[in-house]
């Protein structure tokens, strides 16, 4: 029950400090309907209570374990002859399981929630409004599961309805055989013409050279779709799934484009909810002290770990941006910095 309340009270907190003051602002500068509000306001639930599961789980370990040891409980228990390790053993049972759980949360739900949430706001409450130029646009066309054809243009510029430095790339089996690279392409009469360009084979010997080089001056791309759709049909990292954030991290860096915002994305779906199987770690011990304890006293030591936890993950976020680090040990950072932590308390506590 504590670990529910806590990610009730927690998910009031983001709602009350992020949600409604967006909400407000699509009322005041859109007119956003009641229907669109309910909509962006249940939709925005899923991307908020991801970030409560650990700190739920560090509340419910810390008021559990803080009431059982100032009733006598964990003395109690200690004098049968129960070790310190066996009444701990249940929490982070707990905390693992509610981290795969939240991986599963993080993996299925959110990436649709936050979708759906992109596509109320831009058609119902912007009314689907002119596409903004937008960096990196990937086109894919995947029938049975196959990549069958990838575009990709570096820039798409809205002043002109141009898609600059493009790409076409053709597929048989998972294996490119056919590439289409052109300056730039305009939508001109209901379709995309390439103009200043190149085609060539691929061999199915990588040591061969490419085969069949023609140079073109226009050239249709084979993609009906307006530039209006193109641009709302791109992703956000945080309405991606792994598997598509894996996908797009591969077609970024073949273009040496920096990728470290969408690797810090992708290892933090990892890290976040695995999260709560850390905070049940340091929780435990310290609920455990042979104290008498109130609950505001639970909660003040759960928002100090909370604090500190979040500084930790601003750091270690900044230093996978920055290059400074490989992405996937500076976003782990925290989770490894919790776990020694926790570590070092539960065998202070066991003795």
């Amino acid at each position: 029950m504590t670990f529910l309340f806590g990610i009730c009270a927690f998910s009031a907190v983001f709602i009350g400090s992020g949600t409604l003051f967006r909400i407000a602002q699509y009322i005041t500068e859109y007119g956003a309907s009641l229907t669109a509000v309910a909509k962006i306001f249940v939709l925005s639930l899923p991307g908020v209570i991801i970030w409560t599961f650990p700190m739920s789980m560090l509340l419910g370990c810390l008021l559990a374990f803080g009431r059982l040891s100032s009733s006598s409980e964990i003395t109690a228990m200690k004098s049968c002859g129960v070790s310190f390790y066996r009444i701990a053993c249940p929490a982070l049972v707990l905390g693992f399981f509610v981290s795969i759980f939240a991986v599963w949360f993080n993996e299925y739900i959110v990436p649709w929630s936050n979708s759906a949430y992109a596509r109320v706001v831009n058609y119902e409450i912007k009314g689907n409004t002119a596409p903004n130029s937008q960096e990196h646009i990937i086109i894919k066309d995947i029938q049975d599961g196959t990549l069958n054809r990838l575009v990709y243009a570096r820039l798409y510029d809205s002043a002109t309805n141009r898609m600059m430095g493009v790409s076409l790339q053709l597929f048989d089996h998972g294996r490119a055989t056919h590439v289409e690279n052109a300056e730039y392409a305009e939508w001109k009469q209901d379709r995309w013409i390439m103009h200043n360009g190149s085609i060539y084979d691929i061999p199915e010997d990588e040591r061969t050279e490419a085969q069949h080089v023609l140079r073109f001056d226009t050239q249709v791309l084979p993609v009906s779709d307006s530039p209006g759709a193109i641009v709302r049909a791109q992703k956000k990292p945080e309405e991606l799934t792994i598997k598509e954030l894996r996908e797009q991290i591969a077609i970024l860096s073949a273009r040496f484009v920096n990728t470290k915002k969408i690797e810090t994305e992708l290892h933090q779906r990892f890290t976040i909810p695995f999260a709560s199987f850390i905070f049940a770690l340091v929780a435990v011990p310290l609920g455990i002290q042979p104290q008498r304890s109130s609950s505001s006293r639970g909660f003040a030591i759960a928002l100090i770990i909370i604090f500190i936890y979040y500084v930790f993950m601003t750091m270690g976020g900044a230093i996978a941006q920055s290059g400074v680090m490989p992405a996937m040990l500076a976003v782990w950072i925290p989770n490894l910095v919790g776990l020694l932590v926790g570590l070092l308390l539960m065998r202070q506590a066991a003795r």
